[in-house]
């Protein structure tokens, strides 16, 4: 991306909580990342660490109660989307920005065929006649790579493969061509081979769409073969932004090094098992004073115990919340 470049989505101090029979949960906690035009960003880090809740706070779907946005802004394209009022978000959500959801099965209606599914998107956004609608649609699935789409259209979603169902979203993601994509977990509970062609699908799309990518994950491998970007989040935090060679050839953050030291790949010399990153991420209701992330690193000391930590540039393409950040590659 060059330097003059406006970024499409500019989130800033975003902060979510949810109110719950225990107390309240800050799930995230002062995020801010811009995306740009025609880039793919990978958001990754463990399960809770709020990658989903960044991508449904980007299209207004926060489940109200319990969830909240309670500080920050998401301007998109100069909008600002948490003080647009609800009919004006509907207008965006869907033909602007679009979302394939983490499991299809749920996401998808079981009652309504898939032609009616799809329609209705296109008949609410672009305008289309039923008749129109049905034949987009079809095209859409052709594209997919889904065979005898005119078949398919007619079934219902128990009807079609797992493969075929996330198909079906990816389809029914861009059929309005946005601008912005936010791919929740693509290719979770698929087989090796239809993960390829899925994630393959997406970038192919991509290229015809012109639209940004945000691919919400936990799977490294992904990210290294389909982003430009990485953010690394961790109990709500951002705590690590690079370029993808950079992140995976020089991690700064303690975190993001042991991420990729737990990845199983052919090594040099046998060894009895995979490197680990000891204990577990805190409970968000009793978050620690400093670094989040201390109990578990090894160059933790009194500074990260009592201070958090700020995301601060180290070099032009890279950003690290860290007292101590790692200055080699280790693994």
């Amino acid at each position: 991306m060059s330097s003059d470049q406006q970024p499409l989505l500019r989130v800033r101090d975003l902060v979510v909580e949810f109110n719950t029979e225990a107390g309240v949960a800050r799930a995230i906690d002062g995020v801010s990342f811009d995306i740009y035009p025609n880039e793919t960003v990978g958001l990754v880090g463990e399960s809770g660490c709020g990658k989903t809740v960044t991508g449904l706070s980007i299209l207004g779907l926060i489940p109200s109660p319990p969830g909240k946005i309670v500080q920050g802004s998401i301007e998109f394209m100069g909008r600002d989307l948490v003080s647009l009022p609800e009919e004006e978000l509907r207008n965006i959500r869907g033909s602007e920005i679009s979302m394939i959801f983490q499991e299809p099965m749920t996401a998808l209606n079981p009652v309504f065929t898939i032609e009616n599914q799809m329609t209705d998107v296109l008949t609410r956004h672009q305008g289309l006649t039923r008749r129109q609608a049905g034949k987009a649609a079809i095209e859409m699935l052709d594209k997919v790579g889904i065979p005898i789409p005119e078949q398919r259209i007619k079934e219902y979603p128990h009807q079609l493969s797992g493969g075929m169902r996330q198909r079906v979203m990816i389809a029914m993601a861009l059929s309005c061509g946005p601008k912005l994509l936010v791919a929740d977990e693509p290719t979770t509970a698929l087989d090796v081979t239809t993960q390829a062609q899925v994630l393959e699908q997406i970038s192919l799309l991509q290229d015809e769409f012109h639209m940004a990518v945000i691919l919400v994950t936990h799977d490294l491998g992904v990210v290294a073969e389909t982003c430009d970007r990485g953010i690394v989040m961790y109990c709500g935090n951002i705590i690590e932004s690079a370029d993808i060679n950079s992140l995976f050839n020089h991690p700064r953050h303690p975190y993001t090094e042991g991420l990729l030291n737990s990845i199983p790949r052919l090594r040099e010399k046998k060894v009895d098992q995979l490197p680990i990153i000891p204990g577990r991420v805190p409970d968000l209701f009793h978050l620690p004073e400093g670094c989040r992330y201390g109990d578990r690193c090894n160059r933790v000391t009194d500074q990260c115990r009592q201070t958090a930590p700020l995301l601060q540039s180290v070099t032009e393409h890279t950003a690290v919340s860290c007292f101590h950040p790692v200055t080699q590659t280790s693994g």
